[in-house]
Formats: structure tokens, sequence, C-alpha cells
């Protein structure tokens, strides 16, 4: 069993901020037409379907991934082509600087810039740069002449650039070294890319499958989602940080890249249901599926919501470790994919 690469890698490349999902969901509506009983929009953008299995569960059952990457919304336009912008989501002003950016619905190219290296005064060497003295470039010269061709080309590009306008990173699907694969949002696309299989294939009980907004700026997508279904169990596909990266006392160690899918015990949004837990590491250990357990109480996802919202469920966390996430080279690790994708159709037939 594997993961379809080609899905994930169109659903990788969608533009879909927190709050503007629209793309991501018209992918993922085109894979499951066919194949659900019944889909819909609800009024916050979650995407929600059903799926008929043989029989019918004795709690009710849902498989949720978000669609929303983190991404930027701009606050300010000045002259000469820059912008400034806030962060949607946890994104660490490190990983901006110099890297390329796409703004709005004409997918605007833009390279976040700051200070040059050498004007940058000698204490201030070695200090990460606060996301404020950050700004999009987008390329735009005003004082190319009044009737020039360059100056009607600026101003027609400097005013398709508005404030509330919301921008991504601009990358790549790459793949490098032994089975890996790098691209921006690896998180959640590579959970949307699961259930779109799962929905594609016959299912022993009937599910419920929640694709869902905002994950990304507060779980918010996840708590109408949780009301609107009322599941007693909650199966979330995720992406989680690996903190495997070189440190020789290996003290930021939460999972690894190859070792398989992550099982969480507890994070900052959930206590994952010990009977969950148990199920999937006995149900993974039948079907020679290597997992991991999550090293480390960190992150927080759409668990915490549909744990805490409407009558509550037992919820548990399926997740693929993933390098550097929340910046445009995600990596992971195919292997841990395919992992991941064989739980989740193992715990299908056993959640009951």
């Amino acid at each position: 069993m594997k993961i379809n690469k080609d899905l994930l890698k169109r659903l990788c490349l969608a533009f879909g901020p927190s709050g503007n999902e629209d793309e991501v969901r018209d992918i993922i509506i085109s894979e499951i037409k066919d194949f659900a009983d019944d889909y819909y929009t609800d009024k916050t953008g979650n995407l929600i379907a059903f799926k008929k299995g043989l029989e019918t569960p004795g709690k009710k059952r849902l498989f949720s991934a978000h669609m929303d990457e983190v991404g930027f919304m701009i606050t300010d336009v000045f002259d000469g082509g820059y912008l400034k912008f806030k962060n949607l989501g946890g994104i660490e002003s490190s990983v901006i600087l110099g890297k390329r950016a796409l703004i709005g619905g004409k997918r605007l190219p833009a390279v976040f810039g700051g200070k040059p290296v050498h004007l940058i005064k000698k204490e201030e060497r070695g200090k990460i740069i606060p996301a404020e003295d950050i700004y999009l470039d987008i390329g735009i010269i005003k004082n190319s002449g009044e009737d020039s061709p360059e100056k009607e080309k600026a101003d027609k590009a400097e005013k398709a650039v508005e404030i509330g306008e919301f921008a991504v990173f601009k990358s790549d699907f790459s793949e490098f070294g032994q089975n890996k694969i790098k691209c921006k949002a690896l998180d959640d696309r590579f959970g949307c890319c699961v259930l779109i299989q799962m929905l594609r294939s016959e299912l022993s009980y009937d599910s419920y499958f929640a694709f869902t907004v905002c994950e990304e700026i507060g779980l918010r997508g996840a708590k109408t989602a949780a009301n609107i279904i009322n599941a007693g169990i909650a199966v979330i596909l995720e992406a989680t940080t690996a903190g495997d990266i070189y440190n020789k006392n290996q003290k930021n160690k939460i999972c690894s890249l190859g070792k398989g899918a992550v099982i969480s015990i507890m994070d900052n949004s959930a206590v994952y249901n010990k009977r969950l837990v148990n199920l999937a590491l006995e149900t993974a250990d039948k079907n020679n599926i290597r997992t991991q357990i999550k090293q480390s109480v960190t992150g927080g996802n759409d668990s915490g919501a549909f744990q805490k919202s409407g009558g509550g469920a037992e919820v548990l966390a399926v997740s693929l470790p993933t390098r550097y996430i929340h910046s445009p080279s995600c990596a992971a690790d195919y292997g841990d994919m395919d992992e991941c994708l064989k739980l989740a159709f193992a715990l299908e037939k056993v959640l009951s």
C-alpha cells in the first residue's frame, strides 16, 4: 500500500493558507465525488463527507485532516513594491528571509526581504531578524517615466495587491536523498491525501471524513465539524515535528524520519484516549506496521477540538514525522507515509 505521489504533489502545491482553502477543497472534491455517498461544504468552509461501509459501527467514526497551510496576510502596501504582512500560524522569522512567496488570487510572485548582510551591525550579527523587519518585495519601481510601458506595468502590478490579500511560500515538490521528499504544506496535505485514498476504497464500517479549515490559527474549522458530526471516535491524520536534526545530545528529538507512523500520548491540544492508543499499537504490531511514540508534549492539532467540542470524542492522532515543518521545505520520508497510510486502513477495519 503506497501513498499516491501525484495526488500528494497536487495537494501540496495548491494555494491554501488559513481561511483560503478553496483550491485545496476543489481538488479533494474532484477526487472523492464519485466515491462518497454524501459530501458538502459547511458554513465555515469544512468539507464533510460520508461513505457507507459493509457494516454500521457501534460508535460514529470520523477521520479528519486539515486543508490549510501556514501563510501570510498583507497588512500594508508601500511605494516601491514593498508589502508588510502578518503570519498566519506558527512561522519563525528565521525560515522566511530570502524565500519566495505567491500572493493573492493572481499568484503574484514575491521575495521576502530584509536588511542586507553588509548593513547588519556587529551587535546585530547572529540574532534572528524580527518578523516586523522583514517585508515582501514584488519588484515594482514606480518612478519609471510618466507614460512608459514600465510605469503602466508597475501601476497594474501594484494595484494587484491590496491590504487583506493572502500569501503562501512558493515551493517546489522535490525528491532527494534516500526516499525523502521536500515541499511546502506537507502539514497537512499529507493527511488529506490519506483520507482521499480511504474514501476511494471499500470500507468495513460507515465513516465520516472531515477536511477542515483554519487549523493553523486555532482549530477553528474542527470545532464546527465536531458539533456537526458529533462523532464518538475521531482519528486525526497529521504531520508532526520530527526534531531529529543534528544535535549531539539529541535534546530536541520528538520522533524520527524513517521509523514509521507517530502515535501521540499527549500534546498541547489533547490527552489521547488510552484505549485507542493501545488499539493502534496492537493493530500496527499485528500488521507489521512500523510505529513510534511521540517523545515530547509539544504541538497540537484538531484532536483538541474534537475531544472538547459538542459531546466530546475519543481521539487518536496518527502523524507523519516531518523536518522543518511550517517552512517552504518541509521534509518527510515516503516510507513513513506508507506506514501511516497502512495504519489508517488497518484501524478502519477495527474501530467500531
